[in-house]
């Protein structure tokens, strides 16, 4: 049995797909992805789905390659565990369509489908998602889903012991709402919530103030972030006023009052992702050889790697280096034990202010703006040394009168109010992670 049984909802671009290539590369007894659940973001949805399709394709060719070669296969994950690939919704729950195409390229991976025809599989690959099932697939190594990946979700979550799946999202958080709200205890069946997502200091990198993941489906992330707080019907977003581009939109109910347990959420912000850097020169000088030598997966990642450094220097004068904001949630679970990993310390000295975490595990209260005109997507984190309410004591288990605090309009004090989120800042290192990352996606150098 593998440590760390996951699920992984990605909008694949650039590091997304990087991301994945760590997950099924790693060791069968580390890791297996049962379910790659595909959402849109950096792109339009059968753009990603596209990108999913192509991923195994070259790995395909990639496995073929060392075969031939001698060399040993790698991608134990992959070859031990075949996961599903179920397709997500074509937009967010209520804000308007945002893709950050700008920086990934026109289908996600720097314009490779044009530069590069050959690493693009048949289009007949878009029959795998529509019924009848194909009798003939491009490749074996992904099962393809006709249901929902939300459904899929919740019926991987079902079918399994609670508590031994993991659920790595690092594309905007719309699947994982859907399957919050269509069953809310069956999703909180999960073992923990790895999220890429938000920024507390560092600047936004889609507005002043917020990261992608967020800002495209804000009102997601709150329902999501929601599921932490010991009252989550508190903690819902607004609803937003009728779409007047879709009048027919039907919005997610509210949670029930009483839930079984709250959501155990660890968030990857920019303030740590930022800072797990891959250089140019580090790239150039693992893949020039691979290259070479013939390696079609070498090809295919310096394609539109490569093409993202390109964007990156026109973007940020002087800047050789390629944050790796995904890659680092699959690199939590396969080093989960590590001391290093640290989450954020207490905003105070006082204890008060943990909102249900031990001093080792503090839990922050991140609240997420979901109809500001400037501010939409932005992370909120009470930073001020004020004193916090204190749980009421009743003979009712019922009971959740709230705490009244002066001022505390909007329940930032009040104990029984608030999110609960575990947020990481410091990693086994900075400098190690792009290393680790080259070196289990690739192989060696062929024998003499």
């Amino acid at each position: 049995m593998p440590a760390h049984r996951v699920i992984i909802d990605t909008d694949p671009g650039v590091d997304d797909v990087l991301a994945i290539l760590l997950a099924l590369a790693s060791k069968h007894d580390e890791l297996e992805v049962l379910l790659l659940s595909v959402t849109y973001g950096n792109i339009a949805i059968e753009l990603c789905l596209r990108n999913i399709v192509s991923l195994f394709h070259v790995i395909d060719r990639e496995l073929q390659w060392r075969r031939e070669q001698g060399l040993p296969e790698g991608f134990a994950s992959l070859r031990t565990f075949r996961p599903i690939v179920a397709v997500g919704p074509e937009k967010p729950l209520s804000d308007q369509l945002m893709m950050a195409d700008y920086f990934h390229g026109p289908d996600g991976l720097g314009g490779i489908h044009s530069s590069h025809p050959h690493f693009t599989p048949e289009e007949t690959w878009k029959r795998l998602f529509k019924p009848p099932p194909m009798e003939v697939r491009p490749t074996d190594l992904f099962e393809p889903s006709l249901v929902p990946a939300h459904q899929e979700i919740l019926r991987l979550l079902r079918d399994n012991e609670a508590d031994s799946i993991t659920i790595v999202a690092i594309g905007p958080l719309t699947n994982i709402a859907l399957a919050a709200s269509e069953d809310p205890e069956t999703f909180l069946r999960v073992k923990e919530l790895v999220f890429m997502g938000g920024t507390i200091s560092e600047p936004g990198n889609i507005t002043p103030v917020s990261e992608f993941n967020i800002c495209a489906d804000a009102v997601a992330a709150a329902r999501v972030f929601a599921l932490t707080s010991p009252r989550p019907e508190t903690m819902l977003p607004p609803t937003p006023p009728p779409s007047v581009e879709h009048p027919d939109l039907q919005h997610l109910p509210d949670y029930p009052s009483h839930l079984s347990r709250t959501l155990n959420l660890t968030l990857f912000t920019l303030d740590i992702t930022t800072r797990h850097v891959l250089t140019r020169e580090a790239f150039t000088t693992k893949m020039t050889s691979l290259m070479e030598q013939g390696s079609p997966l070498a090809a295919w990642v310096w394609a539109f790697v490569s093409s993202t450094f390109n964007k990156i220097a026109s973007l940020h004068e002087g800047s050789d280096d390629f944050s790796l904001h995904d890659p680092i949630c699959i690199w939590y679970l396969l080093t989960h034990s590590h001391p290093s990993w640290q989450p954020s310390p207490l905003p105070s000295s006082t204890d008060e202010n943990n909102h249900g975490g031990t001093k080792n595990d503090v839990l922050e209260d991140i609240r997420i703006e979901s109809s500001g005109q400037w501010t939409r997507g932005q992370c909120i984190l009470d930073r001020r040394s004020r004193r916090r309410g204190q749980p009421t004591t009743s003979s009712s288990e019922d009971d959740t009168t709230d705490v009244a605090m002066e001022g505390d309009t909007q329940g930032w004090l009040d104990p029984m109010k608030g999110n609960r989120i575990r947020r990481m800042v410091g990693s086994p290192g900075e400098e190690i992670l792009a290393e680790i990352l080259l070196e289990t996606i690739f192989v060696d150098t062929p024998p003499k």
